[in-house]
């Protein structure tokens, strides 16, 4: 069956076969627009521990928008945690704590036969689609409001900017501060619109942020969660393991990402988790470099730290690579330490531990790894030795960042690293004498018996990367440009 597949999709097929992941053909050409991520029954578990999070009150939540234009649409990762990416914009959602009961309150979507796809409405039917006890009218939530303040109920709503596709809520949160401070525009977010009318509509209730709740829930990921993100993270690495085969001297940096994106959309996923960080050269010194406009050098390091949005969860992992598939000797040396370095704190990571007594044991490691390193170049026992002091004068409770809904996720709900959360380690190690920076970077989930390492199918060892770049890329397949005549 294999030998009957074009050549891309066996490189696929095979390297997910050998990360041990169940993937078929059939999965690479679905459809792009997912609906049914998980089975309703995810969601409504989720949606009973919230509601037994808030008592009597009531909890409401918008969904997005429309897009400008001809744009994808996708809901925000709040609504889609509790609901899933129902596409239709501008449904309120009501869970009522008290009679354990979830309503939509929406107009059918106007655009609905331009989209191809019956929109939702207040009828029975469309309830049962959405997995709601009720859809009502959008004109029916103000009476609901005044219900609700006529009990002089608590609700609770989304108090932080809503998160899209390729954002964060870092990101969410800088844009909506950045635009109330400007003195030539000045608005609110549409939150803080939403909570003024709230207010006003319902003077007697108390008005709290479910951010914080739902944020405890999404920290710690559900069995259906952690497999879908072990997808994410096989489409991530076969992207950039297809960018690695196709680089060469002379390319751009945007023709690696476009490997990447090309393997994306093949495995069906929304588009990317965030902004394509493709480093040739000296760009590798930035931790968030993205121009992804220079043309790659012989010689140069090349740094690809991308993944996909895909079914509503975003991976994380970088890797690093000369252009030309050869260390130079330099490389080799900053490349080697840096990798025994990192590994000796990818080796420390332990459930029920806090991360700042696994970077302690890791110290220790790091030193010995130091004092047995051979070192031919100053300028690379520099930069380890930094690199090493860095960690041993940490005062952080994280190994890096964690991973979800959003490349940047919400925070873990406990000191200690505890079964179910996903996060990655990115250390920098930086070289500036010799114009190059070092980052790799996995995603790694905690588990009752300790840190397995999702992306490790994606080499990093500098023999299996040398082989993995000797393969044909996308490049050697055709993409002429036409005769002129």
């Amino acid at each position: 069956m294999v030998s009957k597949i074009p050549r891309i999709l066996r490189h696929l097929v095979i390297a997910a076969s050998a990360a041990g992941i169940a993937f078929t053909v059939a999965v690479a050409i679905r459809a792009q627009e997912i609906t049914d991520v998980f089975p309703s029954e995810e969601y409504v578990a989720r949606r009973a521990a919230l509601m037994g999070t808030i008592g009597d009150g009531v909890a409401i939540i918008q969904g997005t928008i429309e897009r400008p234009g001809e744009q994808h649409f996708r809901q925000g990762n709040q609504f889609c945690y509790l609901f899933g990416p129902i596409n239709q914009p501008r449904i309120i959602a009501v869970l009522d704590g008290k009679s354990k009961r979830t309503t939509f309150y929406l107009n059918r979507d106007r655009a609905e036969r331009a989209y191809g796809v019956k929109s939702l409405g207040p009828d029975e039917a469309s309830a049962k689609q959405a997995g709601v006890d009720a859809i009502e009218p959008r004109d029916s939530f103000a009476g609901a409001v005044l219900q609700f303040a006529a009990d002089k109920r608590t609700i609770f709503t989304p108090f932080r900017p809503e998160v899209l596709g390729e954002a964060s809520a870092s990101d969410a949160s800088g844009q909506a501060n950045a635009t109330k401070r400007d003195p030539w525009d000045g608005r609110q977010s549409r939150e803080e619109a939403f909570i003024a009318k709230l207010k006003s509509a319902a003077p007697e209730s108390t008005i709290k942020d479910l951010d914080p709740l739902l944020d405890r829930m999404r920290g710690t990921k559900s069995a259906r969660e952690i497999e879908v993100m072990r997808e994410a993270t096989m489409v991530a690495g076969l992207g950039i393991m297809e960018a690695m085969r196709d680089v060469r001297p002379g390319m751009y940096e945007y023709e690696v990402q476009a490997d990447a994106d090309f393997v994306y959309k093949r495995f069906g996923s929304y588009g990317p988790s965030f902004n394509a960080l493709i480093m040739a050269g000296p760009n590798s010194l930035f931790s968030n470099y993205h121009k992804n406009t220079a043309k790659i050098q012989d010689g140069d390091f090349v740094e690809i730290d991308y993944s996909p949005d895909y079914k509503g969860y975003s991976s994380d992992i970088t890797r690093i690579f000369p252009a030309n598939g050869k260390f130079t000797p330099v490389q080799r040396e900053a490349y080697t330490v840096y990798l025994r370095i990192y590994q000796a704190l990818l080796t420390s990571i332990q459930v029920h531990m806090a991360p700042r007594d696994i970077i302690k044991a890791a110290v220790l490691k790091m030193d010995t790894i130091l004092g047995a390193y051979k070192f031919t170049n100053p300028n690379v026992k520099t930069a380890a030795t930094t690199f090493v002091e860095r960690y041993r004068n940490s005062r952080a409770n994280s190994l890096g960042h964690t991973v979800g809904m959003e490349v940047h996720d919400v925070r873990n709900p406990t000191e200690t690293l505890e079964p179910g959360q996903i996060f990655t380690i990115e250390p920098q190690m930086n070289v500036p004498e010799e114009h190059f920076g070092i980052r790799l970077e996995d995603i790694l989930l905690i588990t009752e018996s300790g840190c397995e390492n999702l992306s490790a199918f994606v080499p990093i060892e500098i023999a299996e990367v040398a082989k993995l770049m000797k393969d044909p890329g996308l490049s050697d397949a055709a993409l002429k440009r036409p005769i002129k005549r």
